[in-house]
């Protein structure tokens, strides 16, 4: 028999705010264990929480961008379970009113476009963090960091319209270029910004009813999404096959085996027990905020792919890989403002920057190349100053160094030759030590062009115009004759 996979995700995205979501504490990444806390997030008797604005206009963002339906009103609730980094022993969230629901996120696997419909997006505060590492005492103790107790999170849950890990993948890809294109969240999957729960489950082909779903929880890369989903499918086709029936759970993906491990059975909506937020008010929303968000969307990853195509005449996939990721859009953008060339800029990004930025484990914000750099090289290869060859060299040196490309040029005393006189007497040397070669050329072997241009290179130190050299060989070659100036 052969199975379909029913895949939805649910992500966990961090809210870009300076304060947690009912507190003022710092939502700073990185500081010591325990110090971004108070009464709130700790959990204190008699702390009552106080909604932060910038939290509800982030999460509205968000909604928007992703074309759901906006309720005028939203309710919080209290999502009651007991854990060691859940000091209150309940976690504000919402329930049956979030703040949107029935949105959608166009995504493209191999070009072909889907829609993937998103079922609601809510706000809710992230609890704590358990620490294992470290710990010598052999009773297995863990250390609390309750600095992410309270961070501001708004959960987008999908449909189950998503069919294959490569699919997820794009969907994943598509929805964090979205947030952080709209300003919402930094998306970074290593700080903990961007989390993902998947739930899968397999029914036989044409099947209407779906089969009994699985949740994979805390993800922490796409790559790791793929993997889960992909050792899923297997597991589960394996078990269907052989008559044995799937039981509801959620379970663990392990890095190292490659394989999913059962954590418990899968909890219920009852089980938390839901109910009102005593402590807070229905978020009752202004529709002149909303058309002001509205009206402040920025120009989104579909839509600035879409112009890429257009005003730059970029190829399909330059223009989809350009627009990923907003920072690396507007490094293209910025490029192209001071070169004015738009093709010559995606090639040097996307062969040579992104090739350096995954050696060294960077992003594109840490590059150590700025766009203006990368304009002065494509203006000097187009002026010709130096060739497209001396052009990787150049690149290569400003990575290291961090000096501009002309000052590297002039260092280095690297300005291409591009007077005809010059050349020639480059190839009249070259003609002189390699007769053999020449006689076969001008006889009519045209394939010999090849190895006289990089005779000619070499005798240059690399110098030599390219082009100037293959033109004036050619020339030689429809005259038949070795001396230039014939």
């Amino acid at each position: 028999m052969e199975f379909e996979a029913v895949i939805g995700l649910e992500v966990h995205a961090q809210l870009k705010t300076e304060s947690k979501i009912f507190c003022g504490c710092s939502t700073k990444f990185g500081a010591p264990p325990n110090e971004n806390t108070c009464p709130v997030c700790l959990g204190l008797p008699g702390a009552l929480p106080v909604l932060n604005e910038k939290t509800v206009e982030l999460a509205l963002r968000a909604a928007l961008a992703l074309h759901c339906t906006i309720p005028p009103v939203s309710v919080f609730a209290r999502k009651n379970y007991f854990y060691p980094d859940l000091p209150k022993g309940y976690q504000i969230s919402q329930y049956d009113q979030p703040l949107a629901v029935d949105g959608r996120l166009n995504i493209l696997t191999n070009r072909t476009p889907k829609v993937i419909r998103i079922k609601r997006v809510h706000i809710e505060e992230d609890a704590g963090k358990l620490l294992h590492e470290g710990v010598e005492d052999a009773s297995g103790a863990s250390f609390v960091d309750l600095n992410r107790s309270g961070i501001p999170l708004i959960e987008i849950v999908s449909e189950p319209d998503i069919r294959s890990p490569k699919e997820a993948y794009a969907y994943l890809t598509q929805l964090k270029a979205t947030l952080q294109y709209c300003g919402v969240s930094d998306a970074n999957m290593e700080e903990g910004n961007l989390r993902c729960d998947a739930n899968i489950s397999l029914r036989a082909k044409e099947e209407p009813s779906f089969g009994t779903k699985v949740e994979i929880k805390n993800l922490n890369s796409f790559r790791n999404v793929v993997h889960a989903l992909e050792y899923e499918i297997e597991r589960q086709t394996k078990a269907l096959t052989g008559g044995v029936k799937m039981v509801q759970e959620t379970r663990l993906f392990d890095v190292d085996k490659g394989t999913t491990e059962s954590m418990r059975s899968k909890e219920e909506a009852h089980d938390y027990r839901y109910f009102p937020e005593p402590d807070l008010l229905p978020l009752r929303l202004d529709q002149k905020l909303l058309q002001r968000l509205k009206a402040t969307l920025p120009e989104l990853p579909e839509e600035k792919r879409d112009r890429f195509l257009r005003e730059h005449q970029l190829t399909f996939r330059e223009a989809s890989i350009l627009t990923e990721e907003k920072a690396l859009a507007d490094f293209f953008e910025e490029t192209v403002r001071l070169s004015s060339e738009p093709k010559q800029s995606a090639n040097w990004i996307l062969r040579n920057l992104l090739e350096k930025l995954k050696e060294d484990n960077r992003t594109i914000q840490e590059s150590a190349i700025t766009p203006g750099q990368l304009a002065g090289l494509i203006e000097l290869i187009r002026k010709e100053t130096i060739s497209n060859n001396q052009g990787k060299d150049v690149f290569n040196q400003m990575w290291a160094s961090g000096k501009d490309p002309l000052r590297i040029v002039e260092e280095k005393g690297m300005v291409q030759i591009s007077s005809e006189e010059s050349v020639n007497k480059f190839i009249d040397e070259v003609f002189g030590q390699n007769e053999d070669v020449v006689k076969r050329y001008l006889s009519g072997e045209a394939k010999l062009q090849g190895v006289l241009v990089g005779l000619v290179m070499k005798a240059s130190g690399g110098k030599a115009n390219p082009a100037l050299v293959n033109r004036l060989l050619k020339e030689r070659s429809n005259r038949g004759d070795t001396d230039a100036q014939s």
